[in-house]
Order: structure tokens, then sequence, then C-alpha cells
């Protein structure tokens, strides 16, 4: 399943050797010997017919087509996120997905609640945590998919509609002699009119097969709600996933429960800061967005990869679709602006949360730097939620000025303290632009004192934004 973001296998059929009757449609391309139809690639022989390649003995082709069906009913949008999510969970149970125990949760609740508690002289937010769970991978694909759904979605529905565009084809192509089980099955789907729609189905299922692939690989190594300093969970809950911690702290030479300590700060620093700044969620989601709608798909590449499309070879089609150029950002200075202030964003968020934890951690944790350091390499050199969001909406999340926002942080901490500091989040026009991350200390040493009462009243609109 790894290889195979655009794989998936059909329903196995009670009677097929070894099938578990289950209908779940979880297999990958290469389950059934390629091309994720029942016994494999259709036979030779016939040669191209219009977009349906080599297909050979057209009674097979109409079988697939039936057990393809369910499949293409799906009617929630251009990309089936109910595969997605399907292919997703499958992923992640053939992994390994081990049940979290009530010693695990004791101690996952714990770790959060002292965290909370020791964050309270770091910052002037008070916490943020309504909830608190402890995570199997399963789980916290539950509580994340709708977030993700919203975000890929842009990139998405324009890969679908460039896969239904290449494999549109005029029915009479089909020709004279498609047996009648065909015509039927494709009467099924709104008669031989119906082919263009039915590919935009299967374009939007393969989408969200390689979308659900890509989650359930990052579910592997995910450690809490807010991995990619982004709020994925529901709001008000901290959770860490006791197997994404114990995968983080492998090799580290560092107590388990050190490790779960600092991780615990940081889920629960991410908590107060999306809690406290009302307009953060929205701004940090809306950015993503923003920018995953400026991506366009490169039709002449796509049509280059794919010269002569096979819907039965739906690893062909992965491949193309994952290639490098294939979804690229629109050259334009608002996309541009988009991706400026998504990387600042990131990288205040993330320099933030560094810093408080470094404050709270820095006299009661021994390693605290060294798992710090741990955190900033994981970043730095692309962890699985980078890869995930690399693939899925085109833009890497990695806060690349990561050390200059944390640097700033710090620097504000001594200069102004924690008050001084955190109430520059009370307004996003208060906070460093992407400008001020080039040079640190000018931003912190070079502005006055902040007055915010302007901001805070109605009447005035405050100050002009510096982006």
């Amino acid at each position: 399943m790894a290889d195979r973001p655009f794989g998936f296998g059909l329903p196995d059929k009670p009677e097929d050797p070894g099938g578990s009757g289950s209908g779940s449609g979880s297999g990958g391309a290469g389950d059934q010997g390629g091309g994720g139809f029942p016994g494999g690639p259709f036979p030779g022989g016939g040669g191209p017919m219009g977009p349906f390649g080599g297909m050979g003995d057209p009674q097979q082709f109409a079988d697939a087509l039936r057990q393809f069906a369910d499949m293409l009913s799906y009617r929630g949008g251009p990309v089936n996120w109910d595969l997605a999510k399907n292919v997703a969970r499958h992923a992640i149970v053939a992994a390994g997905d081990p049940s979290v125990l009530d010693a695990q949760r004791r101690e996952v609740t714990e770790a959060i609640r002292l965290a909370d508690l020791w964050l309270d002289e770091a910052t002037t937010f008070p916490s943020g945590i309504h909830k608190i769970e402890a995570w199997s991978r399963s789980e916290w694909l539950e509580a994340t998919f709708p977030v993700w759904a919203k975000l890929c979605d842009p990139i998405a529905a324009k890969g679908v509609e460039a896969m239904s565009g290449m494999f549109t084809a005029d029915p009479a192509q089909l020709g004279e002699n498609v047996p009648e089980e065909m015509r039927q099955a494709l009467g099924a789907l709104g008669g031989p009119g119906g082919l263009g729609a039915m590919m935009r189905q299967l374009g939007g299922a393969m989408i969200g097969s390689q979308t659900g692939t890509a989650v359930g690989e990052l579910a592997r190594e995910v450690i809490g709600s807010a991995d990619v300093g982004l709020p994925l969970g529901p709001e008000g809950t901290a959770a860490l996933l006791p197997a994404g911690v114990a995968e983080f702290g492998r090799g580290l030479s560092v107590d388990s429960g050190e490790v779960r300590l600092f991780l615990a700060l940081r889920e629960a620093a991410h908590q107060r800061l999306f809690a406290h700044v009302p307009w953060l969620r929205a701004n940090l989601l809306g950015a993503v967005e923003q920018y995953a709608s400026g991506i366009s798909v490169d039709m002449a590449r796509l049509q280059e990869a794919i010269p002569e499309v096979d819907i039965t070879n739906p690893e062909a089609l992965r491949e193309a679709l994952s290639g490098e150029g294939l979804f690229r950002p629109e050259d334009t200075p608002a996309q541009k602006a988009a991706l400026t202030r998504l990387e600042t964003a990131l990288a205040l968020v993330e320099g933030w949360v560094a810093t408080v934890v470094s404050a709270a951690a820095r006299d009661r944790l021994t390693h605290a730097d060294a798992l710090a350091e741990a955190i900033r390499r994981r970043r730095a050199t692309g962890g699985p939620a980078e890869r995930t969001f690399a693939t899925l909406v085109g833009l890497e999340l990695r806060p690349r000025r990561l050390r200059e926002a944390a640097a700033i942080w710090q620097g504000l901490t001594e200069a102004r303290g924690i008050d001084g500091r955190d109430a520059l989040w009370a307004h996003p026009d208060l906070l460093p632009a992407a400008d001020d991350l080039e040079n640190p200390d000018q931003f912190v040493h070079g502005q006055p004192e902040l007055d915010i009462s302007d901001l805070e009243n109605p009447e005035n609109p405050g100050p002009e934004n510096k982006g």
C-alpha cells in the first residue's frame, strides 16, 4: 500500500478464491497482479480501444465496470473522501495499530496535566485544554481527517478535473461490437453519454486513494494533534499518540518519561496559543487553502506522462500524477504573497512554541536542549507531515525560518518580558513580518513599546498591515 498512492483493488466477491467478501475495496493496484482489476491486467489481443487501452475481453471489462459501480456512486464532491478515509484506515491497520492501553492513557494524561502546569510560568496565555486523550493511529485519523480533507480539496479537485478531461472520450469509439453487458453497465452510470461523468468519478476515487494512502503513511509517525504547527484536531483537545512518542524517542538515549513530558509541553503550548489567539486558527488554515487554490495542473506534462491513457493501469496513473512539476504554483504576485504569508505564520507559531517550551523545560528536564534539537532536525529535514503536504497540496510546510522566528520571540522575552512578548498575538498586524525575520534584532530593539488600545477600539481601524 505504501508505494501505491493511487492503487486500489476491487472488492473481493465471496466466490473468489481467498476473497473475504468484505467489499472494502482496500486492496492495492498490484494485489491482483496489476491494474487493480480481478486477475491482473486484461489479456492481450485487440489492441488499444480508445481510453480503455488494450482491454482484451470486453466482457471482462463489463464485469469490472459493475464492480466499480458502488465506488463510483459517491456524490459528495469531486474527490471521493469516503474512499480516502477507508484507504487510510486500511493502511494504518496493515502497518500495525495496537490499541492504547489504560496505563498508556494514564501516562499521557499525567504528562499533559503536568506540562500544562509548567507552562503557567512561561506564558501569559492560560490553559487551552478542555480534554486530554491518548490516541491510537486510527483514532488520530478519525479526529483529524475532516481538516485534511478541507486542506487538500482545492488541489485534489483540480487533479480530478485534469484526469476527467483526459479520460473523456466519444462513446462512438466503443464501436458496434460492444457486448450488451457493457452497454448495461454504462447504462447504470447514466448511459453511454455518462462515460465522461464516470471517468470524473474514477479520477475522484484515484485522487482520494492517493490522499488516503498519504495520510495513512503519516499516521505511522505522528506524535500529537499539531505536528505541523496547524490545528488539525478538535478545539481544546490535547492528544498524544503513545506509539508516535515511542518512535520519536527511539535512539535518543533519553528516558521515555522525559520524552513524553517534553512532547506534552509542545502539545499543551500549541493548545494555549490556538485557544487564546482567536484569529489564528482560521488564519493558518485559510493561508493553506489560499495557497493550494493557486496551484495549477500542468496538462502538457500530464499528457506527456500518459500519451495513451489506460485505465486498467492505476500504477501508471499514480506515477504520472505524482511526477515532479505536475502540480505547480501560479507565477503571480498573489500566489507568492500567499506562500510568504503561510511560511511566516508557520515559523512564528513554531518559534513561539519552541521558546515557551524551552523556558518551561530548561530547569526541569535534563535533556531539554537535546530534545529540542531533535525536533528542529525533524522539521528541518522534512518529517512525515511535510512530505505528506508536499504530495497533497504541492507545498512543503516546513518552517524554513524557525531559528529566526525563535530568536525574535526569545529576544522579545528578554527585552519586554513575557507579557510584552505575548501581547503581539493580540492582532496579526503586530506580529513580525517576513522582512523582520531577516533581521530579528532590529525588530526586537528597533520597535517602540506597543500600545494595542487602538486595535481593541472598534471605532479605530488599527495600524496598517506591514505586509
